[in-house]
């Protein structure tokens, strides 16, 4: 019996954990240490953050109860499982609420699947704040520990999109002590240390990864003074200011204390969270997750999220990728840690004997499935270069690239007994598989790995728009679909890329979207996989959005800000579908290019005529 087996049977039975009183009461609590309210349903797995660290801090004696998506519309609802004697841990869930309630066109939402049954409706907007404000309703000064994406992308100063204005640190307006962002295992297991010591939440003050609120500067000497609240948010040059120098300092080795003030406070951010070594990423992933929604949910159908990753392995954290529509570069950071193949193997095996396991693994992936080590030897000790992408324009020269690590992988999981096929459905990095000498992987990955289709991220044509993405250049897309291609005919294979773009990203203009629909139709490809750019919290392409400035250059940039515009730039990569006809129809004629109407094979579009005295489409 491994190590692992051993810890896990010391302290779990192998249970959900309590959800109502009458479970706590039925292990003998009186009352629970933590209790973690989450806005997603409560799904017992490691793709959901609130599995995690609820696990985590059982594994270190903590009794932790679930209060999963509670009404808000009354304090009472917060009050079903008593006072916990620690803290209330509070997260949105795996997404920002108001990304996951509202499409980029700022409509409802039809369904969440983070939800039984996909309802809409569960999880109330700013889930974070509506939260911690019920909680200090129901139980005054209780300690409130923020955490999760939503939490961590909007911890300072924030542009928010859906208000389209910046918004103060959530910590102020949720009224909470701690906010733990990135990845929290580390913090969270500190602070609950420091808390079951008896120290008061509001002595809380040297955790990494951690913000809390304050009326004096820290005592250290090596903080960095961001731009006021009220600079930032009447600004924008302010805004840019302040986002590079926390993109500057979201580094574990680099990162300094970052403070931003407000008219009645200080907002003091630690530096980033030391990551976890291998053992310690396998020690958590192998904590006893029952791999299943709560049964209370079997009666609305279960829980769509789990679908898909209900046979998936995590195999690692972090992307030194530094796609600058992403925000992974401000949650988990540019620095890649990964399991151990032992570890990976141990849970295959496990999920070959879970129920409705049919031989297939559906991934084994991560933020870009094929990292599993940092970029270079020296990122660990010296940090992530400051001014300089491991990728883009070009492969640095210092890029320790590498799949022989994955391929070994690999070949382990697939001779597990029982597993038929061992898929890769998670991104991967084109350009970092073509910065490989060694041909081993692409031929690999076509001969086991793909599931029929195989997910890329080219994103767009037009360099200018690609180099604001921090995107490879197109070229380089175009030799690797011809690689890809080359592979799967020599090895008798049916298989496809599956390339998603992005319409309406800062920079691009009605003619890069004319351009790229115009590539569409020379290479005859309808794309399944377009979506509008959506301003999250937390990315390079978000300030560029809100400031038309590139944070990184100081240069300015052109942003499509007008609905109808980026309508119109939307429909252009769906030309081809009648209902767009319109909206095609008038960005052809904005941008002067007429040329483009008409019956020949350039164009993409029919004339308009008009027919019983109405105007018709034709596409």
């Amino acid at each position: 019996m491994n190590k692992f087996k051993i810890a896990e049977m010391q302290y779990t039975n192998q249970r959900f954990l309590p959800t109502t009183t009458a479970e706590m009461r039925e292990r003998g609590w009186e009352e629970a240490d933590f209790i973690l309210i989450t806005g997603d349903a409560y799904v017992d797995h490691p793709s959901f953050g609130a599995a995690i660290i609820s696990r985590l801090l059982e594994s270190k004696g903590f009794r932790v109860a679930v209060l999963s998506q509670p009404d808000p519309a009354s304090a009472k609802n917060f009050r079903i499982l008593g006072r916990p004697r620690l803290g209330f841990l509070i997260t949105a869930g795996n997404i920002d609420s108001m990304v996951n309630n509202y499409t980029v066109s700022k409509k409802r939402r039809p369904q969440d699947i983070y939800t039984a049954g996909s309802k809409p409706g569960l999880r109330p907007d700013r889930a974070a704040i509506v939260y911690s404000i019920r909680v200090r309703e129901a139980f005054g000064q209780v300690p409130i520990i923020l955490g999760g994406l939503e939490a961590s992308l909007r911890r300072l100063a924030h542009y928010d999109y859906w208000n389209d204005k910046v918004r103060r640190s959530v910590l102020i307006d949720a009224g909470a002590d701690i906010i733990v962002y990135g990845m929290g295992e580390r913090a969270i297991s500190e602070i609950a240390a420091h808390l079951a010591q008896g120290i008061p939440v509001g002595e809380i003050r040297s955790v990494r990864g951690t913000v809390y609120r304050t009326d004096t500067l820290p005592e250290e000497s090596t903080y960095c003074i961001l731009p006021s609240f009220k600079e930032v948010s009447t600004d924008k040059q302010a805004f840019a200011r302040s986002f590079m120098l926390q993109y500057e300092n979201n580094d574990h080795v680099r990162g300094k204390t970052l403070i931003e003030s407000y008219d009645h406070c200080l907002v003091v951010q630690n530096p980033p969270a030391l990551p976890l070594t291998r053992e310690e990423l396998d020690r958590v992933y192998e904590l006893p997750f029952l791999k299943r929604y709560h049964p209370v949910y079997e009666a609305d159908g279960g829980v769509p999220a789990l679908e898909e990753i209900r046979f998936s392995l995590t195999g690692s954290r972090g992307c030194f990728g530094n796609c600058h529509f992403c925000s992974l570069t401000f949650h988990q950071g540019r620095l890649v840690s990964s399991r151990s193949h032992d570890s990976l193997v141990r849970e295959a095996t496990a999920l070959t004997r879970l129920p409705g396991f049919k031989g297939y693994i559906h991934d084994v992936g991560g933020p870009t499935a094929n990292f599993r080590d940092p970029a270079c030897g020296t990122q660990r000790e010296k940090g992530s270069c400051k001014n300089r992408d491991c990728l883009v324009p070009v492969p640095c020269k210092n890029l320790a690239v590498s799949h022989h690590d994955l391929l070994l992988l690999l070949d382990r999981l697939r001779k597990i007994p029982g597993v038929k096929k061992v898929f890769i459905r998670s991104g991967l990095r084109f350009d970092y598989i073509m910065a490989d000498p060694d041909p081993r992987f692409l031929t690999c990955l076509v001969e086991h790995h793909v599931s029929g289709q195989l997910k890329v991220a080219p994103e767009h044509i037009s360099g200018r728009v690609l180099a604001l993405m921090n995107k490879a250049p197109h070229e380089l897309f175009e030799r690797f679909a011809a690689r890809f291609e080359k592979l799967n005919r020599k090895l008798g294979k049916k298989q496809f890329l599956l390339p998603y773009y992005i319409s309406g990203h800062p920079g691009s203009t009605l003619h890069d979207s004319i351009a790229l629909a115009c590539f569409f139709r020379e290479k005859h490809f309808i794309p399944e996989q377009v979506q509008d750019f959506y301003p999250t919290p937390g990315t390079v392409s978000t300030c560029m959005y809100y400031t038309g400035i590139n944070p990184r250059t100081g240069r300015s940039v052109y942003v499509a800000r007008s609905a109808h515009e980026k309508a119109m730039q939307r429909a252009l990569l769906h030309f081809h579908r009648s209902k767009n006809y319109r909206l095609v129809y008038a960005a052809l004629m904005k941008a002067g290019r007429k040329d483009l109407i008409g019956y020949g094979p350039g164009c993409l579009i029919k004339p308009r005529h008009k027919r019983a005295g109405r105007t018709n489409a034709q596409v």
